[in-house]
This record gives C-alpha cells, structure tokens and sequence, in this order.
C-alpha cells in the first residue's frame, strides 16, 4: 500500500474523531470557509469521495457524472447547491456515517489500486498516488474549517509532507490559472516539518524564498490562512506574488481570505 494512502486514512480518521464529538446542532454552524456550515463541509467531502469511489470503479459512470455536474454549473447551479441536492435531507451524524463509509472504500479501493493506474477527475486525470494526495489535502484543508469553527487544538503530523509537494509542484499552476505570466526565478522553499525535521525544494536562494512551518505554508496553499496572518519568511518578488495568492487546489482562481479574517 503506498504511504500516501495510509497518511490520507489517518487524516479522514481524525476528522472523523472530531466529528462524532459534536452536537447535532452544531452541524448547523457557519464555519469561517465561505460560511459554510458544518453539514456543508462534509457534504462537500462526501460527494468528492463518493465521486472518487465512482472514478476507482466505474470511470465511464464517473465521465457521465461530469457530464451531468457540467451542465448542471452552465446552468447556474454551484457546487454547494448540486451537493445539497444530491445530499437531500441528509445531514447531521446520518450525513457523518455516510461520509465514513465512502471515505473508507475509497481508502481501501486506493490501497488496492496499481500505482500506475490513471484515474478520471473534474480536472486533469491523475495518477494513484497524486490523486491520493489531492484527496488528503482536501480532507485536511476542509478539516481545518472544522477545527477552527470549533477553535479546537490540532496535532499536526509529518503526514502533511504530501500537501507541502502538491503546494510546491503547484507554484505555476496558480499564476496560469490566472492568466499570468510564470515567474522565471522559481522560490526556494524551506520547510519545517511538525516532527522538527527540514524540507527543502528548488535550489537554495537567499533573495527568493519562502521558509518557515510546513503547517502555516499548507494553510496558505490550500487558501485556509493568508500569508499575513503566518509567520512564513517571504523573500523576493516571485515568492511574495505566489504567496499573495497560492492555490494548489484544482478549478478557477479562489482568493485566500482577507488579513485576518482567519487566524
């Protein structure tokens, strides 16, 4: 099984941990990602799952899925109401149990799967592995609404390493998405991880860099903080540009939350 899988089943696993705790009503609670309620979130969790599911068993069902999801957005529908209306009346711990249960299949179905397989998504098709991650830092990122909603403490693992790579590799991804030119001078980046160790990419550079937490460097790629609100080192023009708007998410241009709208 690859490491990504077990690090995505540990990350579904303590969301899962922290779900159960709550109150039914808490799962009407606005959480600070869009004012998403607490339903919201993970009705958005478990459809992607439950899409992921279909894409690991049925790909030409999955295809059809996008299809209907397309036309469903030309049509002025947006994700949240093709999730409620898929969801129904679903919500609560019966939204929580459902959720559990695709996200456990997926994991197992990943686990199963040949790493060189290539798998249909609302984007690009991905690899085992990428598509594995991709649905991690979801699951970690949407998480983070929770916690925060909640303003519970949260342990962090080196598992996060798969969210630090796809921030990375994604440094080009967020100015095209734009419709901006690729800066030429790619940032160093320098990570502390939560166990103490050091992550490194791209050639060091004193003058073009970014340094810091592994955690506060995810919250910033997947738009749940804004640079102003970390401690990250931001050094030189490429780096503060990527940094204003990093997104290492798939989907048109997102804009991270205003200066301390979320710390």
């Amino acid at each position: 099984m690859l490491q990504q899988v077990r690090d995505l089943k540990e990350e579904g696993d303590e969301l899962y941990e922290l779900l159960v705790t709550l109150e039914e009503s808490d799962w009407a609670r606005h959480t600070p990602f869009k004012n998403w309620t607490v339903n919201d979130v993970v009705g958005h969790l478990h459809f992607s799952d439950w899409c992921a599911v279909l894409s690991l068993k049925d790909s030409e069902g999955f295809l059809k899925l996008f299809q209907d999801v397309a036309k469903s957005m030309a049509g002025g529908m947006d994700l949240v109401g093709i999730t409620k209306e898929w969801l129904g009346d679903t919500k609560g711990h019966e939204l929580l149990d459902r959720w559990r249960s695709y996200f456990l299949e997926m994991c197992d179905l990943l686990g199963k799967a040949d790493p060189e397989q290539r798998l249909k998504w609302f984007g690009p098709d991905m690899g085992v592995m990428m598509f594995t991650t991709a649905r991690q830092m979801e699951t970690w990122a949407h998480g983070q609404d929770i916690y925060d909603l909640l303003t519970r403490p949260r342990k962090h693992t080196d598992g996060i390493k798969n969210i630090a790579v796809i921030g990375v590799k994604t440094f080009g991804w967020t100015f095209v998405n734009r419709g901006l030119e690729v800066p030429k001078d790619i940032p160093y980046v320098r990570l502390t991880a939560p166990s103490g160790d050091i992550w490194e990419w791209n050639p060091p550079d004193g003058s073009n860099r970014v340094e810091g937490s592994a955690v506060e460097f995810c919250h910033v790629v997947t738009q749940g903080r804004n640079i102003a609100d970390t401690e990250l080192q931001v050094v030189g023009d490429s780096a503060t540009r990527w940094m204003a708007i990093a997104q290492c998410f798939a989907g048109g241009p997102e804009d991270p939350p205003k200066a301390g709208q979320r710390t």
